[in-house]
């Protein structure tokens, strides 16, 4: 609870900040909502890897999770925030082998916890494609953008009976392309995808967003879709390949 009101508190911020900029804008979105995360693949530190599934026992969660979009004027460039909290635990983990995370070796078939917290915010400044929404008449709006996403990441693993335990945790930013695309056929419905992603190496960062946005009232907006991320990373000893996905539904005020 503690941290999805830092989370809430930092998007509070954020549009305080801007206000500035708010008064002139052309528009802004602010919508709060619910994800169901549910995660796969595999996480290592250190050592052999552990199956998301069927050794750390993760099961689906639901996060609350926070946006804020902001039109600007002229030529600059609007802002899109965001903000995910992300996090699984389990204490009746089991490996059939011995296994090593991080300096620490802990024994086969002997039950642990664990917890992994991947908590991230984006900042993306982005443009709409000129004079294409004037030119449908505000029914297909196209836009384009560079994302910054700062990951809040923490692993723990607990051998209670052992008395072994280890954990890591790090903070670091993925820089990503952003895209688009709003279809509105009529003024109270549109459908929208959105994706963010980034491949280096051997690794990549895929998130995207598929939504359905109702709007029953003049600002105010439900929507509901479906949100899926694919992880393969490898920074500081941590490697990971792991997707979160799942529905969500939001609600919010647009104007």
């Amino acid at each position: 609870m503690k941290r999805l009101l830092v989370v809430e508190g930092i998007l509070f911020l954020l549009v305080i900040l801007l206000v500035p900029e708010i008064t002139s804008a052309i528009g802004l979105e602010v919508a709060v909502g619910g994800w169901r995360q549910d995660p796969s693949g595999d996480i290592a530190y250190k050592g052999e890897k552990l199956s998301v599934e069927n050794e750390l026992k993760y099961d689906s969660e639901n996060r609350i999770f926070g946006r804020a979009k902001i039109d600007l004027p002229l030529w600059l460039p609007n802002i899109y925030l965001m903000a995910t909290p992300m996090k699984f635990e389990e204490e009746e983990g089991v490996k059939n082998i011995n296994f090593t995370f991080g300096d620490k070796t802990f024994a086969a078939n002997v039950p642990f916890k664990s917890s992994v917290r991947a908590d991230h915010y984006d900042i993306c400044l982005y443009y709409g494609l000129p004079f294409l929404k004037k030119a449908t008449f505000g029914k297909l709006n196209i836009e384009l953008g560079l994302n910054g996403r700062i990951i809040d990441f923490e692993a723990k693993v607990d051998q209670p009976t052992t008395g072994i335990k280890e954990s890591k945790s790090l903070t670091f930013a993925v820089p990503m392309a952003y895209g688009a695309i709003q279809i509105k056929p009529v003024k109270f419905l549109a459908v929208e995808a959105e994706g963010r992603g980034v491949a280096y190496s051997s690794n990549h960062y895929y998130d995207l967003i598929g939504r359905l946005k109702i709007k029953p009232f003049k600002v105010f907006f439900l929507s509901g879709g479906y949100r899926y991320e694919s992880v393969k990373i490898d920074e500081k000893d941590v490697k990971a390949t792991l997707k979160f996905k799942g529905p969500f539904a939001e609600a919010g005020i647009e104007f």
